[in-house]
């Protein structure tokens, strides 16, 4: 059975992938979703298409457990995955004296270190003509300051996105990094991003996360390797490789 598993599937960005993917599910038959908050996701379950399976799976990603149960499930039903979307992740605004030290170990691991074992998980189950999705940032693309560790876990995805990419060319898995700008979801409250926190977060022009999904998924098909909307943050990508990074970061400051 031809199947797609989205992680951070419960809310946000999440949530919107969920519905896109949903609305032209083309050979996928089932979905897995995959959050911490089991109510969410039978609320989101409730919105799909009725002809349409789904199975929730309440999870922890900083879990090792919940990896442990993943593997399990994927070796009794051995599916064919079409579609992974890596959307799980978190950030927070502030210097890294400031942040507990155990949240930013927790950030690491869950935006790299379960992106990249879930990932390793689910290729053996992939075939050819699969697409992976990893939700990145513009943060990857030059180092900021007051979010220190996230955007150098966005940094990681990035790398890891494009090298993996170049590796999966055989089996022909595309693999897309996609790197919105600031999005009006839950990701803001929990980083602790309010009106007035961050002179960046309050200029910045904001993206839509169903344009984002929409549009991701439009270009994981066409085998793009990366994926920025809006104009201003596609220049800035162009700058963020053409100008000095101690220069850029003078102006990327949370």
């Amino acid at each position: 059975m031809s199947i797609a598993i989205i992680t951070g599937a419960s809310s946000g960005l999440g949530k919107e992938y969920v519905l896109a993917a949903a609305r032209k599910h083309t050979g996928i038959k089932e979905f897995w979703l995959i959050a911490r908050r089991t109510d969410l996701l039978e609320e989101l379950k409730e919105k799909l298409p009725a002809d349409l399976c789904v199975k929730i799976l309440p999870m922890d990603l900083n879990d090792r457990a919940s990896l442990t149960q993943l593997s399990a499930l994927l070796e009794e039903e051995k599916p064919q995955v079409s579609l992974l979307i890596n959307n799980a992740g978190f950030g927070k605004l502030g210097y890294v004296w400031e942040i507990d030290p155990n949240v930013q170990r927790d950030m690491v691991d869950l935006n790299c270190g379960a992106l990249t074992a879930l990932t390793s998980l689910v290729i053996p189950y992939m075939p050819a003509g699969g697409g992976i999705l990893n939700v990145c940032s513009i943060a990857s693309f030059v180092p900021n300051v007051r979010m220190t560790v996230y955007s150098s876990t966005k940094a990681y995805v990035m790398s890891f996105s494009r090298a993996l990419r170049e590796e999966l060319k055989q089996k022909r898995i595309n693999v897309l990094a996609v790197c919105p700008g600031p999005m009006s979801t839950e990701f803001l409250t929990r980083a602790h991003i309010s009106k007035g926190a961050s002179k960046t977060f309050d200029t910045l022009p904001y993206c839509d996360p169903k344009e984002i999904a929409v549009k991701s998924l439009k270009a994981l098909e066409k085998g793009k390797a990366v994926y920025t909307n809006r104009f201003l943050y596609k220049l800035y990508r162009v700058l963020g490789k053409l100008i000095p990074k101690a220069l850029m970061m003078k102006f990327a400051k949370c």
